[in-house]
């Protein structure tokens, strides 16, 4: 068995174990994290003489679609890496193709985490809804320390396996 490859299959698992972690707090604290959402949408904590809160969402409805959205990302983000960690792990042994052929689950799920973290958090709610001027409701820092994170391990696991690779 290859440390590399187990290395990867750690990773990944790693990876679903945050997300997993993620949509649980998101579920069972429900109403703080909603709250955070509805600032972010609402824009009422940014700079007031912002020119860019004719953005807002102001609809309780949006509020509720958008963190639902939000919730399915990290919750399909969680259960596409684990099916990927369970797939690489029944490969490790297997010749190279075979491997590389199981990482697809694992890359899907790590480029749906980045997308969510990267588009979802600094893209829309950073600049979009301009969270960045927020001082209490400004989710960038971690949203950046979660998508360098799984970026870093998408561009490792997606490294392709070869036969008789040596041991790192």
């Amino acid at each position: 068995m290859q440390i590399t490859r187990l290395s990867k299959v750690a990773l990944v698992a790693a990876i679903a174990f945050f997300a997993s972690l993620v949509s649980f707090g998101n579920i069972t604290d429900y109403g703080t994290n909603y709250e955070f959402v509805q600032h972010v949408f609402d824009m009422d904590t940014i700079f007031p003489n912002s020119t860019i809160k004719y953005r807002a969402i102001t609809s309780p409805a949006l509020h509720t679609a958008g963190y639902i959205l939000i919730i399915a990302a990290e919750t399909l983000t969680a259960i596409l890496c684990w099916i990927g960690t369970y797939a690489m792990l029944t490969k490790l042994g297997a010749p190279a193709a075979a491997f590389n052929n199981a990482k697809k689950w694992a890359i899907a799920g790590l480029t749906l985490g980045f997308l969510t973290w990267q588009v979802g958090f600094m893209s829309i709610g950073g600049e979009w809804f301009g969270m960045w001027m927020s001082h209490q409701w400004n989710g960038i820092d971690s949203a950046f320390r979660f998508f360098i994170t799984i970026i870093a391990v998408l561009i490792y696991v997606s490294m392709p396996d070869a036969e008789g690779r040596a041991e790192a």
